[in-house]
Protein backbone atom coordinates (compact mmCIF):
# COMPACT_ATOMS: atom_id res chain seq x y z
CA UNK A 1 0.00 0.00 0.00
CA UNK A 2 2.90 2.38 0.65
CA UNK A 3 4.16 1.67 -2.87
CA UNK A 4 0.73 2.32 -4.36
CA UNK A 5 0.43 5.64 -2.51
CA UNK A 6 3.93 6.67 -3.60
CA UNK A 7 3.11 5.85 -7.24
CA UNK A 8 -0.15 7.79 -7.08
CA UNK A 9 1.77 10.78 -5.77
CA UNK A 10 3.95 10.74 -8.88
CA UNK A 11 1.06 11.02 -11.32
CA UNK A 12 0.29 14.34 -12.98
CA UNK A 13 -1.55 16.63 -10.57
CA UNK A 14 -4.69 16.60 -12.72
CA UNK A 15 -4.84 12.78 -12.47
CA UNK A 16 -4.07 12.29 -8.76
CA UNK A 17 -6.53 10.95 -6.24
CA UNK A 18 -4.29 12.16 -3.39
CA UNK A 19 -0.70 13.03 -2.52
CA UNK A 20 1.43 11.10 -0.05
CA UNK A 21 4.98 12.49 0.01
CA UNK A 22 5.82 10.31 3.01
CA UNK A 23 5.07 6.87 1.53
CA UNK A 24 8.36 6.62 -0.35
CA UNK A 25 10.29 6.59 2.94
CA UNK A 26 8.93 3.09 3.64
CA UNK A 27 10.17 1.57 0.37
CA UNK A 28 13.38 -0.31 -0.36
CA UNK A 29 15.82 0.93 -2.98
CA UNK A 30 14.29 -1.05 -5.84
CA UNK A 31 10.77 0.19 -5.16
CA UNK A 32 12.04 3.75 -4.76
CA UNK A 33 13.59 3.53 -8.23
CA UNK A 34 10.31 2.22 -9.64
CA UNK A 35 8.43 5.06 -7.97
CA UNK A 36 10.75 7.68 -9.47
CA UNK A 37 10.48 6.02 -12.90
CA UNK A 38 6.70 6.27 -12.63
CA UNK A 39 7.07 10.04 -13.07
CA UNK A 40 7.99 9.38 -16.70
CA UNK A 41 4.67 9.04 -18.60
CA UNK A 42 5.97 6.50 -21.11
CA UNK A 43 7.03 4.13 -18.30
CA UNK A 44 3.79 4.24 -16.31
CA UNK A 45 1.91 1.62 -18.37
CA UNK A 46 4.87 -0.78 -18.09
CA UNK A 47 5.14 -0.42 -14.31
CA UNK A 48 1.38 -0.75 -13.91
CA UNK A 49 1.43 -3.89 -16.08
CA UNK A 50 4.18 -5.46 -13.94
CA UNK A 51 2.21 -4.77 -10.76
CA UNK A 52 -0.98 -6.12 -12.33
CA UNK A 53 0.84 -9.33 -13.25
CA UNK A 54 2.34 -9.80 -9.79
CA UNK A 55 -0.75 -8.75 -7.78
CA UNK A 56 -3.76 -8.81 -10.12
CA UNK A 57 -6.28 -6.12 -9.24
CA UNK A 58 -4.43 -4.67 -6.26
CA UNK A 59 -3.11 -1.33 -7.59
CA UNK A 60 -6.26 0.45 -8.73
CA UNK A 61 -8.35 -0.98 -5.91
CA UNK A 62 -5.73 -0.02 -3.33
CA UNK A 63 -5.50 3.65 -4.28
CA UNK A 64 -9.29 3.97 -4.61
CA UNK A 65 -9.67 2.39 -1.16
CA UNK A 66 -7.22 4.90 0.30
CA UNK A 67 -9.16 7.85 -1.11
CA UNK A 68 -12.50 6.39 -0.03
CA UNK A 69 -11.36 5.96 3.57
CA UNK A 70 -9.84 9.47 3.54
CA UNK A 71 -13.22 10.88 2.50
CA UNK A 72 -15.15 8.84 5.06
CA UNK A 73 -12.76 10.00 7.77
CA UNK A 74 -13.19 13.64 6.77
CA UNK A 75 -16.97 13.28 7.02
CA UNK A 76 -16.66 11.97 10.58
CA UNK A 77 -14.41 14.87 11.55
CA UNK A 78 -17.03 17.25 10.11
CA UNK A 79 -19.56 15.43 12.33
CA UNK A 80 -17.62 16.59 15.42
CA UNK A 81 -15.43 13.56 16.10
CA UNK A 82 -12.81 14.58 18.65
CA UNK A 83 -10.05 11.99 18.20
CA UNK A 84 -8.90 9.29 15.78
CA UNK A 85 -7.49 5.86 16.61
CA UNK A 86 -5.73 3.85 13.91
CA UNK A 87 -5.60 0.15 14.78
CA UNK A 88 -2.80 -1.81 13.16
CA UNK A 89 -1.52 1.47 11.75
CA UNK A 90 1.31 -0.05 9.73
CA UNK A 91 2.65 2.53 7.27
CA UNK A 92 -0.57 4.56 7.21
CA UNK A 93 0.42 8.24 6.87
CA UNK A 94 -2.98 9.91 7.30
CA UNK A 95 -1.87 11.62 10.50
CA UNK A 96 0.70 13.58 8.49
CA UNK A 97 -0.76 13.98 5.01
CA UNK A 98 -4.39 14.90 5.78
CA UNK A 99 -4.60 18.60 6.64
CA UNK A 100 -7.96 18.27 8.41
CA UNK A 101 -6.31 16.06 11.08
CA UNK A 102 -3.65 18.54 12.15
CA UNK A 103 -5.59 19.71 15.21
CA UNK A 104 -7.10 16.30 16.02
CA UNK A 105 -5.50 13.92 18.54
CA UNK A 106 -4.33 10.79 16.70
CA UNK A 107 -3.54 7.50 18.46
CA UNK A 108 -1.70 4.93 16.35
CA UNK A 109 -1.59 1.36 17.65
CA UNK A 110 0.75 -1.29 16.26
CA UNK A 111 3.41 -3.88 17.05
CA UNK A 112 6.64 -2.37 18.49
CA UNK A 113 8.76 -3.42 15.49
CA UNK A 114 6.50 -1.72 12.96
CA UNK A 115 5.84 1.28 15.17
CA UNK A 116 9.54 1.95 15.86
CA UNK A 117 10.43 1.62 12.17
CA UNK A 118 7.68 4.07 11.29
CA UNK A 119 8.75 6.60 13.93
CA UNK A 120 12.30 6.60 12.60
CA UNK A 121 11.07 6.99 9.01
CA UNK A 122 8.90 9.95 10.00
CA UNK A 123 11.81 11.57 11.82
CA UNK A 124 13.95 11.30 8.70
CA UNK A 125 11.39 13.03 6.50
CA UNK A 126 9.94 15.67 8.85
CA UNK A 127 12.27 15.90 11.86
CA UNK A 128 10.25 16.36 15.04
CA UNK A 129 7.01 14.39 15.22
CA UNK A 130 3.75 16.38 15.50
CA UNK A 131 2.50 16.71 19.06
CA UNK A 132 -1.01 15.50 18.17
CA UNK A 133 0.21 11.97 17.31
CA UNK A 134 0.68 9.32 20.00
CA UNK A 135 2.34 6.05 18.98
CA UNK A 136 1.16 3.16 21.14
CA UNK A 137 2.92 -0.18 20.92
CA UNK A 138 1.26 -3.49 21.63
CA UNK A 139 2.14 -7.15 21.30
CA UNK A 140 -1.24 -8.86 21.05
CA UNK A 141 0.35 -12.09 22.29
CA UNK A 142 0.94 -10.54 25.70
CA UNK A 143 -1.42 -7.54 26.03
CA UNK A 144 -5.02 -6.65 25.20
CA UNK A 145 -6.42 -3.37 23.90
CA UNK A 146 -8.16 -2.88 27.23
CA UNK A 147 -4.83 -3.21 29.07
CA UNK A 148 -3.13 -0.85 26.63
CA UNK A 149 -5.88 1.75 26.92
CA UNK A 150 -5.70 1.64 30.73
CA UNK A 151 -1.91 1.98 30.64
CA UNK A 152 -2.00 4.88 28.14
CA UNK A 153 -5.09 6.48 29.73
CA UNK A 154 -7.22 6.62 26.58
CA UNK A 155 -10.07 9.13 26.83
CA UNK A 156 -13.31 7.19 26.36
CA UNK A 157 -15.43 10.33 26.76
CA UNK A 158 -14.42 11.71 23.35
CA UNK A 159 -16.32 10.93 20.17
CA UNK A 160 -13.81 8.81 18.28
CA UNK A 161 -13.29 7.46 14.80
CA UNK A 162 -11.48 4.14 14.74
CA UNK A 163 -9.78 3.19 11.47
CA UNK A 164 -9.17 -0.52 11.11
CA UNK A 165 -7.75 -1.05 7.62
CA UNK A 166 -6.26 -4.21 6.14
CA UNK A 167 -6.45 -6.24 9.35
CA UNK A 168 -9.69 -8.20 9.86
CA UNK A 169 -8.90 -10.76 7.15
CA UNK A 170 -5.88 -11.94 9.17
CA UNK A 171 -7.80 -12.48 12.42
CA UNK A 172 -10.17 -14.96 14.01
CA UNK A 173 -13.83 -14.27 14.70
CA UNK A 174 -13.03 -14.19 18.42
CA UNK A 175 -10.37 -11.49 17.93
CA UNK A 176 -12.73 -9.41 15.80
CA UNK A 177 -15.48 -9.68 18.40
CA UNK A 178 -13.06 -8.56 21.12
CA UNK A 179 -11.97 -5.55 19.06
CA UNK A 180 -15.54 -4.47 18.39
CA UNK A 181 -16.26 -4.84 22.12
CA UNK A 182 -13.32 -2.50 22.79
CA UNK A 183 -14.57 0.05 20.23
CA UNK A 184 -18.01 -0.07 21.85
CA UNK A 185 -16.44 1.70 24.85
CA UNK A 186 -16.43 5.02 22.99
CA UNK A 187 -19.48 7.29 23.24
CA UNK A 188 -22.51 7.75 21.02
CA UNK A 189 -21.56 9.53 17.79
CA UNK A 190 -18.29 7.58 17.43
CA UNK A 191 -17.46 5.73 14.21
CA UNK A 192 -15.54 2.71 13.02
CA UNK A 193 -14.20 2.52 9.46
CA UNK A 194 -12.95 -0.95 8.63
CA UNK A 195 -12.05 -3.19 5.73
CA UNK A 196 -12.88 -6.82 5.21
CA UNK A 197 -12.89 -9.46 2.49
CA UNK A 198 -15.96 -11.18 1.12
CA UNK A 199 -16.30 -14.62 2.71
CA UNK A 200 -16.83 -16.07 -0.75
CA UNK A 201 -13.18 -15.36 -1.55
CA UNK A 202 -12.09 -17.77 1.19
CA UNK A 203 -14.69 -20.36 0.22
CA UNK A 204 -14.16 -20.12 -3.56
CA UNK A 205 -11.05 -18.07 -4.53
CA UNK A 206 -11.64 -18.59 -8.26
CA UNK A 207 -14.84 -16.55 -8.08
CA UNK A 208 -12.86 -13.27 -7.94
CA UNK A 209 -10.16 -11.75 -10.13
CA UNK A 210 -6.75 -12.45 -8.63
CA UNK A 211 -8.22 -14.31 -5.67
CA UNK A 212 -6.55 -17.70 -6.06
CA UNK A 213 -3.14 -16.22 -6.94
CA UNK A 214 -3.28 -13.84 -3.99
CA UNK A 215 -4.14 -16.53 -1.46
CA UNK A 216 -1.44 -18.83 -2.85
CA UNK A 217 1.14 -16.02 -2.72
CA UNK A 218 0.19 -15.31 0.89
CA UNK A 219 0.68 -18.96 1.80
CA UNK A 220 4.18 -18.89 0.27
CA UNK A 221 4.97 -15.95 2.58
CA UNK A 222 3.53 -17.96 5.49
CA UNK A 223 0.62 -15.56 5.78
CA UNK A 224 -3.02 -16.57 5.74
CA UNK A 225 -6.32 -14.80 5.34
CA UNK A 226 -8.54 -16.41 7.91
CA UNK A 227 -11.75 -14.40 8.14
CA UNK A 228 -14.34 -12.76 5.94
CA UNK A 229 -17.85 -11.37 6.27
CA UNK A 230 -20.87 -11.97 4.09
CA UNK A 231 -21.89 -8.40 3.15
CA UNK A 232 -25.61 -9.01 3.61
CA UNK A 233 -25.02 -10.07 7.22
CA UNK A 234 -22.75 -7.17 8.24
CA UNK A 235 -25.52 -4.82 9.38
CA UNK A 236 -26.84 -7.41 11.84
CA UNK A 237 -23.32 -8.12 13.08
CA UNK A 238 -22.44 -4.50 13.97
CA UNK A 239 -25.84 -4.00 15.61
CA UNK A 240 -24.73 -6.50 18.28
CA UNK A 241 -22.15 -3.91 19.33
CA UNK A 242 -24.56 -0.92 19.31
CA UNK A 243 -23.44 0.31 15.89
CA UNK A 244 -25.49 1.15 12.82
CA UNK A 245 -24.02 0.34 9.42
CA UNK A 246 -23.90 3.50 7.28
CA UNK A 247 -22.06 2.36 4.16
CA UNK A 248 -20.57 -0.89 2.89
CA UNK A 249 -18.97 -0.74 -0.54
CA UNK A 250 -16.98 -3.26 -2.52
CA UNK A 251 -13.80 -2.47 -4.41
CA UNK A 252 -15.64 -2.36 -7.75
CA UNK A 253 -17.92 0.37 -6.38
CA UNK A 254 -15.30 2.66 -4.90
CA UNK A 255 -12.96 2.06 -7.83
CA UNK A 256 -15.70 3.11 -10.26
CA UNK A 257 -16.44 6.13 -8.09
CA UNK A 258 -12.87 7.45 -7.94
CA UNK A 259 -11.26 5.98 -11.05
CA UNK A 260 -13.93 5.97 -13.75
CA UNK A 261 -11.42 6.76 -16.52
CA UNK A 262 -8.74 4.24 -15.59
CA UNK A 263 -9.20 0.97 -17.40
CA UNK A 264 -7.29 -1.32 -15.04
CA UNK A 265 -9.22 -4.28 -13.71
CA UNK A 266 -9.21 -4.55 -9.95
CA UNK A 267 -10.20 -6.50 -6.88
CA UNK A 268 -13.88 -7.03 -6.24
CA UNK A 269 -13.63 -9.02 -2.99
CA UNK A 270 -12.17 -6.26 -0.78
CA UNK A 271 -14.72 -4.05 0.95
CA UNK A 272 -14.86 -0.92 3.14
CA UNK A 273 -17.55 -0.30 5.73
CA UNK A 274 -18.38 2.52 8.13
CA UNK A 275 -20.65 2.21 11.14
CA UNK A 276 -21.81 4.75 13.76
CA UNK A 277 -22.23 4.17 17.50
CA UNK A 278 -25.84 4.47 18.64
Amino acid sequence: MALFRALETNRNSNDQLFRDPFAIYFLDKGLKRATKAFKIPILRPLISKIIQKKIPGAFSSGVARTKYIDDLLQKTIAADVEQVIILGAGFDTRALRLHFLRSIPIIEIDHPNTSNFKIEAFKKCIGELPENIIFCQIDFNTQSLEELSAEMKFDFTKRTTVIWEGVTNYLTEESINKTFTFITGFPKGSYVIFTYVHQQLLDNPDSFLGGEKLLNDLKKMEECWTFGFIPGQLSTYVEKFSFTLIEDQGAAEYRNKYLPLRKERGYEFYRVAIAKKN
